[in-house]
């Protein structure tokens, strides 16, 4: 380990937020395996001394992949013609809900396309009135919305929100998404979330087309600037019915996995106390990749506790693991995968960003 990294590790645990961009760029550039297992060992330790060796479970399910957004990279963007859309019912989605609480994974995630309307406000409001009784935590991810649809649905019962902003670079933001998408707005709707009391989750993507390794390094930055209490972020991975998939790729999928890998590590080392995620495009890009992820410093998995029938219709990305096994499997497959890495799932406990209870 040359005595530069051995540095930046040095002042990363001291104390959260003590890198520079430089330091960020170096960790996040890791192609030496040897110097990756170095500073992924490093996280998983920091990892373990805040969160334990147990790992928070999310149910996800899909409500539906009717979008209003259009971005480029997004298989269920609005002009993506080749996808059957659908919407869950109420009673489908408390039924879900049922499913996640009885597999005692206590938090739950309502994820669906991005639609701003009076009927899907209420639409949300009645689903979180219905799974009250459940008290599971409730995390939200369903883009852009007005201040006083968060605060809505944060009254109805929701206490987490996940709005990724893809990347912090606002000429990035603009390649990626048409003319009619803003980034600015993004970004104020996190600080909406934040005056609503939210638990405030974002992340970005690494791997895209055009992003450099300092872009990565400014996108940790910006989540300790934001002061964010989760971070839900993974390799870009090509949709074929996208515009974005036709233009030349930066990395393969063991690239890409491996820069996922880094951006863990180095967001850990820098935020120490936030939740961070092994997402699921970890798997998709190998067998043990949210495991990996786990390693890396990650304390949090998202099991998709969806019907499996719908799952095929809701790919954001190509290659999504897992669309065939029913929640059950899939709750027992986490534990072996787990127990293998020596973890645990923290079973009938919600999993809070220690970050949020430390901030407030």
């Amino acid at each position: 380990m040359t005595a530069s990294l051995d540095g930046i590790l040095a002042r990363a645990l001291e104390r959260p937020r003590n890198l520079s961009v430089a330091d960020l760029t170096r960790l996040v550039s890791l192609e030496d395996p040897e110097e990756r297992r170095i500073v992924r060992a490093a996280a998983y330790d920091l990892k373990c001394r805040i969160a334990g060796k147990l790992v928070s479970m999310r149910g996800i399910v899909e409500i539906g992949n009717v979008c209003a957004k259009d971005c480029l990279y997004c298989g269920i963007r609005r002009s993506n013609a080749n996808l059957e859309r659908y919407r869950l019912s109420i009673d489908d989605i408390l039924r879900m809900a049922e499913v996640d609480a009885k597999a005692g994974y206590a938090s739950i995630v309502l994820q669906g396309g991005e639609i701003e309307s009076e009927a899907n406000t209420v639409f949300i409001e009645e689903c979180l009135r219905g799974m009250a009784h459940l008290d599971l935590g409730v995390t939200l991810s369903l883009g852009e919305q007005s201040e006083e649809v968060y605060r809505r649905w944060k009254a109805a019962g929701a206490s987490r929100y996940l709005l990724r902003i893809e990347t912090s670079s606002p000429e990035l933001y603009a390649r990626l998404h048409p003319a009619d998408h803003s980034w600015t707005r993004r970004v104020e709707c996190l600080a909406a979330l934040r005056r609503c009391g939210y638990q405030v989750g974002t992340g970005v993507m690494s791997a895209l087309p055009g992003q450099s390794m300092e872009d990565l390094a400014r996108d940790i930055v910006f989540f300790g600037d934001r002061d964010v209490d989760m971070i839900g972020m993974g390799p870009y991975i090509p949709h074929p019915d996208t515009p974005l998939a036709s233009e030349p790729q930066t990395l393969n999928n063991a690239g890409r996995l491996q820069l996922g890998l880094n951006m863990i590590a180095a967001t850990r080392l820098y935020l120490h106390d936030v939740n961070i995620a092994a997402t699921t495009a970890l798997q998709a890009l190998a067998p043990d990749g949210r495991e990996q992820g786990i390693l890396a410093g990650a304390n949090v998995m998202m099991p998709n506790v969806t019907d499996a029938a719908y799952r095929r219709r809701y790919q954001l990305y190509a290659g999504k693991p897992c669309l065939d096994e029913n929640a059950q499997q899939c709750r027992g497959c986490l534990e072996r995968r787990l127990a293998a890495i020596g973890e645990r799932v923290n079973y009938g406990a919600r999993g809070d960003s220690l970050h949020f209870k430390a901030r407030t």
